[in-house]
């Protein structure tokens, strides 16, 4: 009798995975940067393989991941409702907590309602897949979040693609549009991969030119921009003129999930017409527990948010000033610029042996000519945890001829 691997040797649809080699590759040549295994965290400091090394890598803009506050909520929580909801929010998994912290969210957004997913990926597929559908248009920032695309490819709607920050080619793509039902823009707030910031004081008045929606996945805004944390929107006081701010817990909120915030008719039909929420079981009481103690830190320690744009200045003026090329930034998300695939990896691993952990972007995600290192600051890091990464990144950039 052939042997399960056997059969499986005959199957064409595993034929791709057997011909895919160049993780194995780059494993080889020790070149590999994925899916390390982190076995101790302490903030801005975490342990792999036993040696420690600055986390410059980290989405955890405000520091909250240790905050006693958020650990203390997050135990209570795990205590008195247990481990998991075992359903989705439709049936058995909602909480009181989960619309506690809609109601926090939304006052704090200074929208009518909030709708909490189990992900910030399934927020913006709910949100996107959820509102259009056949003969609707998403209208897309090139640089948006893969979430958002997946969305709309689940949606079944037309998918304008346009430049990133090309209002001027947006606003000529929705003047020639045809489309005969509804439409909607939506952007990132804070682009992850460049830094940069959604043009909103121009977008919003386009939307509303051409009657569609403007939606803002907030991910990597809140908790960083507008004079509360509230985000993009908040930043450029234009609350009113988006109507639907996405955002993640995984970020700033130190924790997992995500939410949909905007009019409560909008978060009404999409209760129950999101798949992504109606079918996948609902976020832990102790995420969304320790979600509600990092907002209240977020609104009760302005200080932390001085002290992160006090960093990621020290961060970019010191790249800058070496020579670096840190592209558009305007945020605590700081890409450093190498080139070519192959040095990129060779510079991200001499920082990783150095003590500096950073991220490589590689394509698809940008053109294969300008791979980078992203790195992003925290509200705790230390003046001399930065100096250390901007030495070590100095000193190796310079051996591999990139400054």
């Amino acid at each position: 009798m052939p042997t399960a691997q056997a059969i499986q040797l005959q199957i064409p649809l595993f034929e791709k995975c057997r011909g895919f080699t160049r993780a194995k590759e780059a494993q080889a040549a020790g070149l590999y940067p994925y899916f390390t295994p982190i076995t101790a965290a302490e903030d801005t400091v975490v342990t792999i393989h036993g040696k420690t090394k600055v986390m410059m890598g980290s989405n955890n803009y405000l520091g909250l991941t240790h905050h006693p506050k958020v650990l203390e909520a997050a135990q209570a929580a795990l205590h008195k409702y247990g481990s998991g909801c075992t359903g989705s929010r439709f049936l058995n998994g909602t909480l009181d907590l989960h619309e506690t912290l809609e109601a926090r969210l939304a006052e704090f957004l200074h929208k009518e309602s909030c709708l909490v997913f189990s992900t910030g990926y399934q927020a913006n597929l709910g949100l996107v897949s959820g509102l259009l559908g056949k003969d609707e248009t998403a209208y897309l920032d090139k640089l948006d979040h893969a979430s958002i695309f997946d969305g709309a490819a689940m949606s079944k709607a037309s998918v304008v693609r346009f430049n990133h920050g090309d209002l001027a080619g947006l606003d000529k793509k929705l003047s020639e549009s045809t489309r005969s039902r509804g439409a909607m823009v939506i952007v990132d707030g804070v682009f992850s991969m460049e830094g940069d910031i959604a043009d909103l004081p121009h977008l919003a008045p386009l939307a509303k030119k051409h009657g569609v929606a403007l939606a803002v996945d907030d991910a990597h805004a809140i908790g960083v921009l507008g004079p509360t944390g509230a985000g993009t929107a908040e930043h450029f006081g234009l609350t009113d003129e988006v109507d639907l701010i996405v955002g993640t817990f995984s970020k700033s909120l130190a924790s997992i999930g995500g939410f949909v915030a905007g009019a409560e008719y909008i978060i009404h039909y999409l209760k129950h017409n999101a798949r992504p929420l109606m079918f996948t079981a609902a976020l832990p009481a102790s995420n969304t527990a320790g979600v509600l103690a990092a907002l209240e830190v977020l609104q009760s320690e302005p200080e932390r948010r001085a002290a992160l744009w006090e960093n990621a200045r020290r961060m970019a003026n010191g790249l800058k000033s070496l020579g670096f090329d840190i592209g558009p930034s305007q945020t605590p998300i700081i890409p450093v610029l190498i080139g070519p695939l192959e040095k990129t990896l060779v510079v991200w691993r001499k920082l990783f042996d150095a003590g500096v952990f950073t991220n490589p972007v590689a394509p698809p995600a940008v053109p294969p000519s300008q791979c980078r290192l992203r790195t992003s600051v925290m509200a705790t890091h230390t003046a001399e945890q930065i100096d250390f990464a901007l030495e070590a990144f100095a000193k190796i950039a310079k051996a591999a001829g990139v400054i």
